[in-house]
């Protein structure tokens, strides 16, 4: 028999695209002859980003005005002039790359905060391991088998929806691993089933969703089935398919674009979301990095553009939903040889919502002085990415229980959040 709180805990049900052409049948009619629940109250909705690869936080947001950045950047540095690639001048020290232009009404809105010098007290480079420490919360330890978003779900404290915690990722992450039930969900619109983690899986593949369902003798399989039998049953199916973003909304035709489209679809349907995840790839820039233009200035104009149409295209609800970035680790503050930049430490995140108090880059960096670089080659991590989690979750969530959202910890939140 296989434990359901471990199937939970290994990946849960993933509900993903299996390219079958719209929605399965048995769904439809589902919808159809069976009640669909009345929409639940807004709730305020935490839709955190992961930014996979490590994005270049001292490009992103350039403290342009330490003399010492052109000289370790020489190919890759930017300024607000004209002729060194124009950044936005956010405070007359950093500066926004040109391809976030974007994020810059955010920000002078006040609804954006800037998160610069964030990072794991954890020194590792190793995108796995950096990865599992800030998904889990618990950056010296390997053992822990929660992550830090599905402790965040299990301290909300009132009933919730089986779409209570959705990631739209073929698998969930690992900050969603733990006792209180996730989805991952990678496409709305086609459904099929993928047991992550359970050996029946080889055996279970190649069947539908309603043949598994039907004819598993697994009481677990049986009972977790069901319960995302009734999530699907929630979602009404002609909603999905015809679903038109708000006047003037164009979401970039990309993963990350495409992901929150879907994640502003569930909040829209008043169904219950508190906690939302999505990923973007691409961040790791060894080489041809490029500056004003090039491989980073593509992503970062495709990541601030599909979140400032999910924004836009949420303009009803903008009262209560916060958007949170994050990145395992940043890069060298030194250019390498290929005109790229190497593993590093500290780098910066993205904080908007209406109750955030933006317009700042809030920071505790010093120089890019030799002496002020960790090892002499990095950024150092001066706030931990904690401060920020906790701050957040805490002031917009109203989570307030820091020895259990992060329980190796014992610092302070950022006083990012209004109120």
């Amino acid at each position: 028999m296989v434990d359901r709180r471990a199937f939970m805990k290994s990946g849960a049900l993933a509900l993903f695209a299996a390219g079958i052409g719209g929605v399965p049948t048995f769904i439809a009619r589902a919808a159809d002859s069976r009640k669909i629940l009345s929409p639940y109250k807004k709730n305020k909705v935490l839709v955190c980003i992961f930014q996979r690869g490590a994005m270049d936080g001292l490009m992103a947001v350039s403290p342009y005005t330490d003399p010492n950045l052109k000289a370790l950047r020489p190919t890759l540095y930017m300024s607000p002039a004209e002729s060194e690639g124009k950044m936005i001048d956010l405070d007359g020290r950093f500066g926004l790359h040109p391809a976030l232009q974007s994020f810059a009404p955010f920000f002078t809105e006040g609804r954006m905060a800037i998160v610069h010098g964030v990072g794991s007290p954890n020194n590792t480079r190793s995108h796995f391991d950096a990865q599992d420490y800030m998904e889990s919360g618990t950056p010296f330890s390997k053992s822990t088998q929660s992550g830090w978003l599905n402790r965040a779900v299990g301290l909300l404290g009132h009933d919730a929806t089986p779409f209570r915690a959705v990631s739209i990722t073929s698998a969930l992450p690992r900050s969603m691993y733990g006792d209180n039930e996730s989805l991952a969900i990678n496409n709305l619109q086609e459904f099929a089933i993928q047991m992550r983690g359970n050996p029946l899986a080889s055996n279970l593949a190649s069947k539908s969703f309603e043949q598994l369902y039907d004819q598993t003798s697994s009481e677990v399989l049986n009972k977790t089935g069901k319960e995302s039998f009734d999530a699907m049953k929630m979602l009404n199916v002609n909603n999905l398919k015809n679903y038109q973003p708000a006047a003037g909304v164009v979401y970039p035709n990309s993963a990350i674009g495409n992901s929150l489209k879907q994640i502003a679809t569930l909040i829209k349907m008043d169904i219950g979301m508190e906690v939302a995840f999505a990923e973007s790839g691409g961040w790791d820039t060894h080489f041809n990095q490029g500056a004003a233009n090039g491989a980073l200035a593509r992503n970062l104009k495709d990541f601030s553009d599909s979140i400032a149409a999910f924004w836009k295209d949420l303009e009803a609800y903008q009262d209560d939903v916060t958007v949170m970035t994050m990145t395992e680790f940043g890069r060298t503050a030194h250019q390498n040889g290929t005109g790229g930049t190497d593993h590093g430490r500290a780098s910066c995140l993205f904080v908007l919502g209406n109750d955030v108090q933006g317009g700042r880059v809030y920071n505790n960096m010093k120089t890019l002085a030799p002496a002020d670089l960790e090892d002499g080659r990095d950024l150092p991590v001066s706030t931990d990415f904690r401060s920020v989690f906790s701050a957040v979750a805490n002031g917009h969530l109203k989570i307030n229980d820091n020895k259990k959202l992060f329980p190796t910890w014992d610092g302070q939140g950022l006083g990012l959040m209004k109120g």
